[in-house]
């Protein structure tokens, strides 16, 4: 009994180390352990989104597949609160982007993380390309979010923004 506990315990140390030395530190990156443990700092969360990525596989799959917030272009980045946000509530966005303000707008501003003094011009803008951010009436999220990325990095006061997307 001694010797499977110890057999376990060293397996969950391993796992993580294992992690960690293959550069996978993925707290706030990609896979079901960046999103389980988003926002959260320190060693256990770090850790334990390491062991949830490394255990189960997910993050080479999300890699392979482009799925769980990974990409496939060699940027790690964590936009899934965004498409989230964007799938769920993409005809009430659409609406409030044709005209240039509303609470899902708000909302979406607060979520990418727009300053206040950077509110109107993030309004008009999504205003005035609204029909490039909505395309067509079936556009996908992916689609939404790469357009309206798109429309924040060719505005010189709201490209900082576009990294969030």
């Amino acid at each position: 009994m001694l010797n499977k506990k110890l057999a376990i315990v060293a397996l969950m140390v391993a796992f993580p180390v294992g992690a960690m030395a293959a550069g996978e530190n993925n707290t706030g990156t990609c896979g079901w352990g960046a999103k389980l443990f988003d926002g959260q700092r320190g060693i256990a969360p770090q850790v334990l989104a390491a062991t949830t990525n490394g255990t189960s596989g997910n993050q080479t799959f999300g890699i392979s597949s482009g799925t769980s917030g990974c990409t496939q272009d060699g940027v790690v980045k964590s936009n899934w609160k965004t498409a989230m946000f964007i799938d769920g509530n993409k005809s009430k966005l659409a609406r409030d982007m044709s005209t240039g303000s509303g609470e899902s707008l708000e909302s979406l501003a607060k979520l990418i993380g727009i300053q206040d003094q950077h509110k109107a011009a993030f309004f008009q803008a999504t205003k005035d390309n609204f029909s490039n951010i909505f395309a067509s009436d079936n556009v996908t999220t992916d689609q939404v979010m790469a357009s309206l990325k798109q429309v924040l990095a060719s505005d010189s006061e709201l490209a900082p923004y576009s990294k969030s997307i």
